[in-house]
């Protein structure tokens, strides 16, 4: 297989911590389906918007939050004719605290996106949330301080939620097809495995061209750009952990090192590099 063919499309590019906007318009732009090479948490507030997450459209109600893992495909789907206000949370996957990132971890192991807060967590977030935006807009003494201190308290609240929470999420939240969440389950899962599409196929008893098509309708690609994709994505994560690139590239699934290479400059734009 020629992997260099495909690709994700990524967007934004952080180098500090964290990054907080607070947006509130119309819009009746599509957004294409894309990743990011930081962790998002996206605030509701209000409008009438559903966000496409790796399988799952969930359904948004205002106080909803929801998080977007480094490297996870998605897209909002927004109604135009109602104004769309909503915080976003830019992160760093290595944050300085990196133990603020657990949720994200526990959201993947759940593939569950979605955190509904109760009335009381409601009321506090909606006093914290300007409190954080005023502090990192301010030029007084220990605004950057202050804004560090909140952040991390709003992000101890999202992460008790995740640690916490054992019950089944609510299937009125959100909605997928079925086939295709096991089958994004299983991807990312064995990346290193054989993910043949004859060997799906199989595994799934589909026939493949009712999973290709089922696929491309519920996340946007291929098969085989989201498999390579992610594969490279791990890939690059091992590298930055400091595991030897050739070594890397043969636990996210690929075996010749020389097409390795070639994909990953494609997708990223520089050869894999040791740091």
């Amino acid at each position: 297989m020629d992997y260099s063919q495909y690709s994700l499309a990524k967007t934004g590019y952080l180098k500090e911590d964290f990054r907080l906007f607070h947006i509130n318009d119309r819009t009746d732009r599509e957004f294409e389906w894309h990743y990011h090479d930081f962790h998002k948490i996206i605030v509701f507030v209000s409008g009438k918007v559903t966000y496409h997450i790796e399988g799952k459209a969930y359904h948004l109600k205002p106080q909803d939050i929801l998080l977007v893992s480094q490297g996870a495909i998605h897209k909002p789907e927004i109604d135009p004719a109602v104004p769309y206000e909503r915080y976003i949370f830019w992160l760093r996957e290595d944050l300085s605290r990196p133990e603020l990132n657990t949720c994200f971890q526990k959201a993947n192991d759940r593939s569950f996106n979605l955190v509904r807060l109760d009335s009381a967590l409601q009321e506090r977030l909606k006093d914290l949330l300007p409190e954080i935006e005023q502090s990192l807009r301010g030029d007084q003494f220990g605004d950057n301080f202050l804004s560090e201190a909140l952040f991390t308290q709003f992000m101890v609240y999202i992460n008790r939620i995740f640690l916490k929470s054992s019950t089944a999420p609510d299937r009125k939240s959100y909605s997928s097809d079925s086939q295709v969440e096991q089958l994004l389950k299983y991807i990312n899962r064995n990346l290193a495995e054989d993910l043949s599409i004859d060997s799906l196929a199989g595994k799934f008893f589909f026939s493949k061209y009712h999973m290709m098509r089922k696929f491309k309708e519920e996340t946007g690609y291929t098969i085989h750009n989201y498999i390579v994709s992610k594969r490279l994505l791990h890939a690059r994560s091992l590298i930055s952990q400091g595991m030897p690139i050739m070594k890397a590239a043969q636990m996210s699934g690929f075996r010749d090192y020389t097409t390795f290479v070639r994909a990953y400059k494609k997708q990223f734009g520089t050869v894999p590099t040791q740091r």
